[in-house]
């Protein structure tokens, strides 16, 4: 009836009815745009993603070259002693892929600058450095084809990983987050500089040179001033504790004084107040970025609701009242033809028909797309129907919780046998170790294995089975055990007392056998799901894996920069033992007649870690950066290559250890703390269990989200966006 009046005062009022022929002419009119939009949208969408991905892949490969060039990496261990480089690339070839990466990156850089107009490219500094880079790597591409690929120094890779950076704005966003947190940083290390400096002083007015006797403590550590420093900033690592203070401790007990004081300041205080001051400034910063994120998305989605809409008269018709809105036919034609995620896409679709109205006021718009924000849970497929009572009973007892908790319990059992098993077996040689035991205890675990895998499957049909990854996992280490355990019966018969074969085939019995362990260790991580805190950690990991992404980006260009720089610094540095040559230094090395002095590199064998290529590089990177025993690097690159390689090292432990491991552990401990609060709290709906979390879920509470007339005005005053009519 309500319709009906609504109609008759419409056909009884011509302005209002020549207003509705308006509206719904507008409404057609929306609605075509919208398609012929969406479609040019769609096609422009999909070219961009092509695009991405092809930069990525050039990216990839550019940033791999450093594997193959030379020096190339192409060697099975990087051990000076061994070492023997099986394939070294021509000169043009590498040279070649990388020419047809570099001109994907000046097509891009072109098109970009041809997209944004010359007054938006003065703005945009990151473009302007891209296609600086690129001229500084072109040209010196051109210089090694000029000298044949014989040049030592090749700037451009140095500059790759600048590739990595300017193709991602979150990476662009940490970066700059991490530059403002510096001042509050430097800060913090001018206190650690002069806390080593005053102690360094200290120290050596402490440990002076003795008249009578040697002092081994000076001899050692505090000879001159370089090495005074050096010791005590290994100290501060906690590196050389308590070595550095053995030889005046023997001495007189009073001395561990200065080292624990020491220890204490710059360990224990400045060390860890450097941790919340990263923590504390760049949550803020982070913060700031993630709200802009929302701003832009809320913005996005108005502007959106502006293009679609169209206006159209109220129940007033009478006072010539209009809404704006936009039909809910046109945004089905337009959500159809985006691509999105389909889970996303049926929840908003849903929500849209849902609607009592056939439009959608911008209120119900706004809500329609907040579902992006939310990544849903996976939904799993029903169970299959049983008609048989018994099966049904049996169906409840095999899907339920505690048959995953017998499981465990199996799994346990197992390692405990495989652990006893080692242990008794652990001083024994393969010859006379007895297979019997592990034959028949992996064999009838292996067939639980198979049985539970049959009843889950029975249980919760192969599609739900195969829904859940922890049933994906064990089934596939159990499929696994299974064709281990067969291809050892066929290779060696059913297990017996006494039973230990010679090898027949590709692996001998017992290097199946420790395959097989090995895969049951893993097995036992399914654990892990069914204790609440075990889980709660593994999820934080998970967590930040997924979603920071980004700050491993920037120890990935870290990684590959001081690694190119320590190649062209150190490289053939270190000579090889057995009577090589240093033909930098001139100096002969052998190590077959001399006495090594304890803890250094030479005594202690690390001649694979060095900088004679870019893989070894970049573990000798990652042994600095855990910063146990990295005063022995300290030592032999300033013997061998320059007292000022020092320098190099300090750096890449500010860069990695002080910074980028600090800054991780704040990100851990907020996601930790987060996940807990949501966890124990008891405003913990199970509404919000079907949700996983995402960045923007860890700093909700100190989001806002902008308001009606905030957008409005951005909106007015926003340079690329010229609407028909002013936003309303």
């Amino acid at each position: 009836m309500g319709r009906r009046r609504v109609g008759d005062q419409i056909h009884r009022d011509p302005g209002a009815a020549a207003a509705a022929r308006t509206a719904a002419a507008a409404a057609g009119a929306a609605a075509a745009a919208a398609s012929s939009m969406t479609c040019i949208f769609s096609k422009l969408l999909c070219s961009l993603k092509m695009q991405y991905r092809v930069l990525s892949t050039a990216i990839f490969v550019i940033l791999v070259l450093a594997f193959f060039e030379k020096p190339s990496s192409l060697s099975v261990t990087s051990d000076l002693r061994f070492r023997r480089v099986l394939w070294e690339p021509p000169c043009g070839l590498m040279e070649c892929i990388e020419a047809f990466c570099l001109v994907l990156f000046i097509v891009d850089a072109v098109i970009k600058s041809y997209l944004i107009g010359w007054e938006e490219f003065q703005k945009t500094k990151w473009l302007i450095a891209y296609i600086i880079v690129l001229a500084a790597s072109t040209m010196d591409w051109t210089v090694s084809l000029c000298l044949f690929c014989k040049e030592r120094v090749r700037v451009r890779r140095i500059l790759r990983p600048f590739f990595l950076l300017q193709n991602s704005s979150l990476m662009k966003k940490t970066l700059k987050c991490l530059r403002q947190t510096l001042p509050q940083i430097t800060s913090v290390m001018l206190l650690l500089v002069l806390h080593l400096v005053l102690f360094t002083m200290i120290a050596m007015l402490l440990f002076t040179r003795a008249q009578t006797t040697e002092d081994e403590e000076w001899k050692t550590y505090f000879r001159n001033l370089p090495e005074s420093l050096t010791s005590l900033l290994v100290l501060l690592t906690t590196a050389n504790n308590p070595d550095v203070m053995i030889p005046a401790y023997s001495r007189n007990r009073a001395y561990s004084l200065f080292f624990i004081v020491f220890s204490i300041i710059g360990t224990f205080l400045l060390m860890n107040l450097l941790t919340a001051i990263i923590y504390n400034q760049f949550r803020g910063y982070l913060l700031s970025s993630i709200q802009t994120s929302i701003i832009r998305r809320c913005l996005g989605i108005r502007a959106a609701f502006e293009v679609l809409c169209c206006e159209r008269p109220t129940k007033a018709g009478r006072t010539g009242s209009i809404s704006v809105t936009v039909s809910t036919n046109t945004v089905l034609q337009v959500l159809q033809k985006v691509k999105m995620s389909s889970l996303h896409k049926q929840e908003i679709i849903k929500q849209a028909k849902a609607f009592t109205h056939d439009c959608v006021t911008v209120e119900q718009f706004r809500a329609l797309f907040d579902e992006l924000q939310k990544e849903r849970m996976k939904e799993y497929p029903p169970k299959p129907v049983y008609r048989s009572s018994f099966l049904q009973k049996l169906q409840i007892v095999f899907s339920h919780r505690f048959a995953d908790y017998v499981g465990n319990l199996i799994v346990a059992v197992h390692l405990t046998c495989i652990f006893v098993a080692l242990v008794l077996d652990a001083e024994k040689p393969i010859s006379e170790r007895d297979g019997f035991f592990f034959g028949v205890v992996n064999g009838s675990f292996v067939l639980y294995y198979l049985l539970e895998m049959a009843l889950k499957i029975f249980a919760l049909g192969i599609k739900g089975y195969c829904s859940y990854k922890s049933n994906l996992f064990d089934g596939l280490l159990t499929l696994i055990l299974l064709v281990l355990q067969l291809s050892s019966l066929v290779q060696y018969g059913f297990p017996h007392p006494g039973w230990n074969p010679d090898l027949h085939g590709l692996l001998s019995l017992w290097e199946t056998v420790r395959m097989a362990n090995m895969l049951i260790v893993f097995r036992f991580l399914r654990i892990i799901p069914n204790i609440k805190l075990m889980a709660l950690v593994a999820g934080s990991l998970f967590d930040l894996i997924k979603n920071l992404r980004a700050f491993a980006g920037i120890l990935v260009v870290a990684y590959y920069v001081f690694a190119i720089v320590g190649i062209v610094l150190f490289k053939d540095k270190i000579p090889a033992p057995h009577n090589s040559t240093n033909s930098s230094l001139n100096v002969n090395i052998s190590l077959e007649n001399i006495t090594l002095q304890c803890g250094t590199y030479e005594q202690l064998d690390y001649w694979p870690n060095n900088f004679d290529d870019f893989a070894a590089a970049l573990v000798t990177l990652w042994n600095l950066m855990v910063v146990n025993n990295w005063q022995v690097f300290l030592d032999v690159f300033s013997r061998y290559a320059s007292p000022w390689s020092k320098l190099y090292f300090v750096a890449w432990w500010l860069v990695s250890s002080v910074i980028w491991v600090n800054l991780f552990v704040a990100l851990i401990l907020e996601n930790f703390i987060h996940k807990w609060d949501r966890s124990y709290h008891p405003s913990f709906s199970d509404q919000e269990s079907e949700y996983q979390m995402s960045v923007q879920d860890m700093f909700r509470g100190d989001l806002e989200e902008p308001t009606e007339e905030e957008l409005l005005e951005r909106l007015r005053h926003h340079p690329h966006l010229h609407l028909p009519r002013g936003p309303t």
